[in-house]
């Protein structure tokens, strides 16, 4: 029997998300978010405050990166999450990490992250109930450690971060259990 915990954002997991991007000077700023999702083959939906110094960056320069965070680099994927540059104009100094400037958009690639998708703004959706930034990705670059042999990305390699909100613990996916579109194949046979 299942016990009523009222209101409870009840999905898991939640992808650890590393928002990047350039100020009006050229400066990197970089937030960790969990509410972010694909919402098309080319599009990612973060649904962020608007008055994130990342968010305001965006909207300025047009463009981001979103990269995975991964078990190595938990700590900074963290920091990122829980300082705001709002308040900490050295926020991405403190850290010793990379930015590499992107080939194809105008906005920073986190080097220390495996994985980074390139996006340019798309748009920016408000409503009563959210404010979401939605990107083109134009690239996804990858570090070869975390591909397969077939040149695609691979979770088991990746060792990418997952948020619970339950705990608000990290966890470390890339255990695969099934294969999409064959788990439930049988069923189609009833």
């Amino acid at each position: 029997m299942k016990k009523n915990l009222g209101v409870v954002p009840a999905v898991f997991p939640m992808p650890v998300l590393m928002v990047a991007a350039y100020d009006e000077n050229g400066k990197v700023n970089a937030m960790n978010a969990a509410w972010g999702m694909i919402c098309n083959m080319d599009r990612i939906a973060l649904f962020i405050d608007e008055e994130h110094k990342t968010t305001q960056n965006i909207l300025k320069s047009k463009a981001f990166t979103v990269s995975l965070a991964d078990r190595a680099h938990m700590d900074v994927a963290d920091f990122f999450g829980i300082a705001t540059g709002n308040k900490m104009p050295d926020k991405f100094e403190r850290t010793g990490y990379t930015a590499i400037k992107s080939d194809f958009v105008n906005a920073p690639i986190i080097d220390e992250f495996p994985v980074a998708m390139e996006c340019e703004l798309a748009e920016v959706v408000e409503t009563e109930s959210f404010y979401c930034i939605v990107g083109k990705i134009i690239n996804t670059a990858a570090e070869e450690r975390v591909l397969s042999v077939n040149g695609k990305i691979d979770p088991s390699k990746l060792e990418a971060l997952t948020f619970d909100q339950f705990q608000h613990g990290y966890y470390v996916s890339g255990e695969q259990v099934g294969k999409a579109w064959n788990a439930g194949a049988g069923l189609m046979k009833k």
